[in-house]
Formats: C-alpha cells, sequence, structure tokens
C-alpha cells in the first residue's frame, strides 16, 4: 500500500524548491532510463517559479521529456493569464529547452472537444506519468478542481475514466481545463508545493478525518506516494 503522503518542510521556500525540483528530476531520470520519454505534470501560478528555475538545468534528456499542464485556463498562450505561457517562459528554458509541451487551448475546438482530444493524447504519450508537480489553493484546491466546480465529483473520483475535463467556477472569470485526480494519481510521484502559514493551516485541516477539501481526496488516494514540500 502507498503511503499516504512524506512531508518535507523547510525553513526558507529557495531550500523547498531546490529540494522538489531534485525530487522531481530523480523521477524524471528514472523513467527515462527505463523506457524511450517520460511525462511530467506540471502547473503554473508563482509558487512554482524558483523551482523551475532549478530544474530547468538538470542535466536530464529534455528531448525525450514530454510536459503536460495540469490545468490551464481557456485563454490562448499568448495571454498573460494563460500557464502554458508561463511554463514556455519558467520552465522550457536553459538544459529543458528542447522538452515537448502539451498544448491546450485551440482556436478551431470546443473546451469539452479539447478536452476529450487531450484525454487521448496522454493516453498516447509517455503514461504513466514519472511526476506530477501541483500547487494548492488557500480553498482547498489542486489543479482546477474548484470546491464550486459542479463536475468536482467526477474530477476527484480517482478510480474514474476521465482523464482531462472542463472546469467552471467562480473563482476565475475564464472557462478551465483540468487533469482529473483520476489521471493525476497514475504517477510515480506527486509533489505538492506550496508556501506560507495559511496554505500550512489548510493542509493540515485536509489531513483530518471526514475532510470535504478537494486537496483531502488528493492526500488520501493510495495509487502515488505525496511528497509534500512546504515553507513559511
Amino acid at each position: 500500500m502507498v503511503k499516504q503522503s512524506m512531508e518535507h518542510f523547510f525553513e526558507t521556500r529557495e531550500e523547498a524548491s531546490v529540494a522538489a525540483a531534485a525530487a522531481i528530476a530523480e523521477r524524471l531520470a528514472a523513467r527515462l532510463e527505463a523506457q524511450p520519454a517520460a511525462s511530467l505534470v506540471v502547473s503554473g501560478g508563482t509558487t512554482p517559479d524558483r523551482c523551475f528555475d532549478v530544474l530547468a538545468e538538470k542535466p536530464l534528456d529534455w528531448r525525450r521529456t514530454h510536459i503536460v499542464l495540469s490545468d490551464e485556463r481557456w485563454v490562448p498562450p499568448d495571454d498573460e493569464a494563460s500557464n502554458e505561457r508561463l511554463v514556455r517562459d519558467a520552465l522550457l528554458k536553459g538544459s529543458a529547452l528542447p522538452a515537448t509541451l502539451l498544448p491546450v487551448f485551440s482556436m478551431t475546438t470546443g473546451i469539452e472537444a479539447r478536452c476529450d482530444e487531450i484525454d487521448q493524447q496522454i493516453r498516447v504519450g509517455p503514461f504513466p506519468f514519472a511526476c506530477v508537480l501541483l500547487g494548492m489553493g488557500e480553498d482547498g484546491h489542486f489543479a482546477s478542481l474548484f470546491p464550486d466546480a459542479k463536475n468536482l465529483e467526477q474530477g476527484l473520483d480517482v478510480d474514474g475514466e476521465q482523464l482531462c475535463m472542463p472546469v467552471t467556477t467562480d473563482a476565475s472569470p475564464h472557462p478551465r481545463v483540468s487533469l482529473t485526480l483520476a489521471a493525476l494519481a497514475r504517477s510515480d510521484a506527486i509533489v505538492l508545493l506550496m508556501f506560507g502559514d495559511a496554505k500550512r493551516e489548510v493542509y493540515e485541516k485536509a489531513k483530518g478525518k471526514g475532510s470535504k477539501l478537494p486537496v483531502a481526496h488528493l492526500l488520501k488516494q493510495k495509487k502515488a506516494p505525496i511528497h509534500v514540500y512546504w515553507a513559511p
């Protein structure tokens, strides 16, 4: 049985970011040694910026590495709100420049149809994932699995068939695309990187019995080990 979670608490965000990058690189390297290619799931936001800086310089065979977004706003990749734009700028540089990123937004396909396409593209790519890097919001969401999403139950079904789905939430002016827990849990490891006392408090609540927070489902699933990296 997979251990629920392993906690790595640090005094500084620099230490947490460097340690998280090392853990991700280790899992990517193992997959790349064992098979022709490997996939890494990454989140957007500002939290992983330093982790991306460190990871981008790891001496991995990035040409055989596929990058998948955990979630994305339904906006063009040149939009300031785009996670694809952020990841291209923050991660796909230096040694990591040759990595292949799976785009989300499409000018010619609707969001639901694009989710179906991404579902199939994930399945034919290097899958299961070598590693998943996630953040967490103060409302307990991860990826774009927000508490108010009407299809949240579907997204949190770790045994579900769907890997990617559209999400609407009051927390965002844009429709979103998100990987489901069923997809994220099919990974050699999940790295949950978060900063600040407020998020630490949410995390501690999510570990409690009967928590309804979305991240509680991530922590309690038994398919992938979770490594939590936190700093004030």
